[in-house]
Parts: C-alpha cells; sequence; structure tokens
C-alpha cells in the first residue's frame, strides 16, 4: 500500500531532500516548503521508499497537490 503526502497550503518548494528510490523513515524530511518566510518540512508518514516525487525545487503547490508516493 503506498502513502499519498500532500500540500497542507499554498507554498514554494525551497529544497527537495528526498529522491524517488530512496528508503525513508517515518518523520523523515522529504522536501522543504517555503511559505510568507517560512521553512515548512513535509514529512514522511510512514516508512517505506519513495516511489515517486512529484515537486521540484521551485516549483508553486497548493493545497492538496501531491507532493511525494511512499511504497511500503
Amino acid at each position: 500500500m503506498a502513502d499519498e503526502i500532500r500540500a497542507e497550503m499554498v507554498a514554494n518548494v525551497w529544497k527537495v531532500v528526498a529522491a524517488a528510490g530512496d528508503t525513508v523513515a517515518e518523520g523523515d524530511t522529504l522536501v522543504i516548503l517555503e511559505s510568507m518566510k517560512m521553512e515548512i518540512p513535509v514529512l514522511a508518514e510512514s516508512e517505506g521508499t519513495v516511489a515517486e516525487l512529484a515537486v521540484h525545487e521551485g516549483d508553486v503547490v497548493q493545497e492538496g497537490d501531491l507532493i511525494a508516493v511512499i511504497a511500503a
């Protein structure tokens, strides 16, 4: 089963930390968003492998946009 990580707010993708194929643990940082001069880490909600990373540095995400998919 796969977990979809989605944006919780409108923000800029400031830094991409993980890459497709990386193994992550629950709580690992996948990307860092920037909104209103605040850095917001987007964390893995479960352990597994990053099956898809749907954003790149400099992208703008809207609330609900797909950021990553974590496969168990």
